[in-house]
């Protein structure tokens, strides 16, 4: 099992949301370092007010958000804990942060007695206001990154449902190509059974062998190109049983381009239209040109035959037909508008079917 972090992924997400947080409170300390010189006018210079913010404000966040991200995590903290956690952390950090202060100061705790004497309301106003406004600061943010949590958790969710949907469609269409091509397989061993027995026997022992060979590789998301032109070069072993001489095949397959993963049986319908509406009706037959090259950063598959031609093609020019359908379907659900396919006149004669998808 893979126990990787993704590449956005954090190793520790609390310690992160702490330090944020932190950070954070250091901007409160300035600006109420600045209201109580200049606004409250307690006690003594900014300097030493922003020392007594900070020893605060800092204790307070601790208290409070780390408490809360040691409790509760990332999840939202229940209303009752949390109101408790944050009566106790309001007098822990004014009584703690206070008496840090004036150690770091060396301040005389008399002299900061008579200071908070003189301005008692001041201060407790003061301390009260600033401490509410970072506690709703803080709550607000919590909310807020519980909400983009949430909203998360639905978007995984509505993609793995898509994904699942997508997947389904994929099964399916990709179970049309077998009964498609083994019926009409079947059709033509049928017929051959009657009038030469001996290679109806032959083409069916070959069928079987090409069955095994597909069986498991049908069924996967994925197959090497080689896999795949092992396959074709069965099928087409398979179709020369019955065609003899009349039927022609060449694949060409880098071998750089060998391990290439590609949707599989995706050459099967290209090979068999090939054969059935262009090789198949012509008295002479032809060749079938199977072919796969890299174009930057695409895979070009193309599958040229030799036979009648997309003019003299009757059973349907535009290439709707199921096969040919099935392709453009796959292409779309699984590379969307960054695969391409075209049917192309060859000269001097036959039918160029191209693929183009992304490596």
């Amino acid at each position: 099992m893979n126990h990787t972090l993704p590449a956005t992924a954090h190793p520790y997400p609390r310690l992160r949301r702490f330090t944020i947080d932190c950070a954070i409170t250091q901007v409160f300390n300035v600006i109420i370092a600045v209201l109580v010189t200049y606004v409250v006018r307690f006690y003594g210079s900014f300097f030493v007010n922003l020392v007594m913010s900070v020893c605060i404000g800092t204790l307070a966040v601790t208290f409070i958000d780390g408490g809360r991200l040691l409790l509760w995590g990332e999840r939202k903290p229940p209303r009752l804990p949390f109101i408790v956690l944050l009566c106790v952390s309001f007098f822990a950090a004014q009584y703690l942060g206070k008496h840090a202060a004036m150690f770091i100061l060396d301040i005389p705790p008399e002299d900061f007695a008579a200071a908070r004497a003189r301005n008692m309301t001041s201060m407790l106003v003061g301390s009260t206001v600033t401490f509410a406004v970072i506690i709703w600061f803080f709550w607000n943010r919590g909310r807020m990154a519980h909400l983009e949590a949430a909203a998360e958790a639905e978007k995984a969710r509505a993609a793995a449902v898509e994904k699942q949907a997508m997947q389904a469609q994929l099964q399916m269409l990709q179970a049309q190509i077998e009964p498609h091509m083994l019926f009409n397989t079947l059709a033509n061993l049928q017929g051959l059974i009657s009038i030469d027995p001996a290679r109806a026997q032959h083409m069916l022992e070959q069928l079987i062998q090409y069955l095994r060979a597909t069986l498991s590789s049908s069924r996967a998301e994925r197959s090497s190109l080689a896999h795949e032109f092992s396959l074709m070069e069965a099928y087409l072993g398979l179709m020369t049983v019955r065609m003899g001489s009349r039927l022609r095949y060449t694949l060409d397959l880098p071998e750089g381009l060998r391990n290439i993963l590609v949707p599989p049986m995706l050459l099967q319908p290209l090979v068999e239209n090939a054969i059935k509406h262009g090789l198949e009706p012509k008295v002479d037959g032809g060749e079938v040109l199977i072919r796969a090259e890299r174009n930057g950063d695409l895979l070009t598959l193309r599958v040229t035959d030799t036979g009648l031609g997309l003019d003299k093609c009757p059973a349907d020019p535009n290439g709707t037909h199921v096969g040919v359908a099935n392709v453009r379907e796959r292409l779309h659900a699984l590379y969307g508008d960054r695969a391409d396919f075209r049917l192309l006149p060859n000269t001097p004669a036959g039918v160029i079917a191209q693929l183009s998808i992304p490596l």
